[in-house]
């Protein structure tokens, strides 16, 4: 995978919306941060638009992510926030410029489609914090970032618990929101799996949706293939009238138990405060011990 040059100050990184419309203080509030960094901040002409539920139609979406692909004095893109829409314009971008002089992408849930371009482009990406949420976001979640724009080392740890299965695993980091993870299964982007590091995350999905999810993904062959399993945030998930009967970390065991990689339940990743980041595409280690889980990245 190549690694795009990390960021110094001086350098400028460029707001984008390709999703969701977004409100002006929040992109405000994480461009003032972003400076404090050192860093020139640009934010997209439609970044702040709306169009319906989007930020900008189609066309002025694209426009504004071609920019920031194409412009070399932008060395990272940094999604203002997820939604939907994504999916909407990432086979209609032109990426030649990007795969010339690569650089920084950044973001997750919905922006997890832009993650799996990169993957088959061959190139490293950020699933990190977006302007969205700078105001509530962890210290933890914004220096994560800081580090890897920067090129610092940094460590991400969770507490032991119960059923995460011990051991130790070395891979690529792919992944991102599971439902994207998912919907993208069978498609020219799907992820490539074998020999990697899975790591899932997802918001407001009914429990039989989430179990859904894996047999697609056992299906597809993902799970026989993965070095190891990491599991972030499972938020506001929904129950049916009906319970049914089981919660997350059991669904996901049934799938994964008997494959002998180890598996790391509740790392701060996703839909939480305490996003932290992952350059996805580097090659990291995953040590789940009786103590800790703990992802060299």
């Amino acid at each position: 995978m190549i690694q795009p040059p990390f960021l110094q100050p001086g350098d400028t990184i460029y707001i984008t919306a390709p999703a969701k419309a977004i409100e002006e203080s929040v992109v405000l509030e994480a461009k003032k941060t972003l400076e404090t960094w050192g860093l020139i901040v640009r934010v997209a002409p439609h970044c702040l638009g709306r169009a319906a539920y989007f930020s900008g139609t189609d066309a002025e979406r694209l426009a504004d992510f071609q920019h920031g692909l194409d412009d070399p004095s932008i060395k990272a893109i940094l999604c203002a926030r997820g939604g939907y829409g994504c999916i909407r314009i990432v086979e209609e971008l032109n990426w030649s410029a990007f795969q010339q002089n690569p650089k920084w992408i950044i973001g997750f849930s919905d922006v997890t489609v832009f993650h799996h371009k990169t993957h088959h482009l061959g190139i490293e990406s950020i699933h990190g914090i977006m302007p969205l949420g700078f105001m509530e976001g962890s210290v933890a979640a914004k220096e994560t970032l800081r580090k890897s724009l920067f090129g610092e080392p940094f460590t991400l740890e969770a507490a032991y618990v119960s059923e995460n299965i011990t051991g130790e695993a070395r891979g690529k980091l792919v992944g991102g929101n599971m439902a994207i993870v998912t919907s993208l299964l069978g498609t020219p982007l799907s992820y490539s799996f074998k020999n990697n590091i899975l790591v899932l995350e997802d918001i407001g999905e009914h429990i039989y949706k989430i179990d859904r999810m894996l047999y697609s993904l056992m299906l597809a062959g993902a799970f026989k293939e993965i070095k190891g399993l990491v599991l972030g945030g499972f938020s506001e998930m929904e129950d049916t009238d009906v319970p049914f009967g089981k919660t997350i970390k059991e669904l996901i065991l049934d799938q994964v138990r008997d494959l002998g990689i180890p598996v790391a339940f509740d790392l701060p990743i996703g839909h939480t405060s305490d996003n932290q980041a992952l350059v996805l595409g580097r090659t990291a280690v995953l040590q789940v011990t009786e103590v800790k889980t703990t992802l060299l990245i």
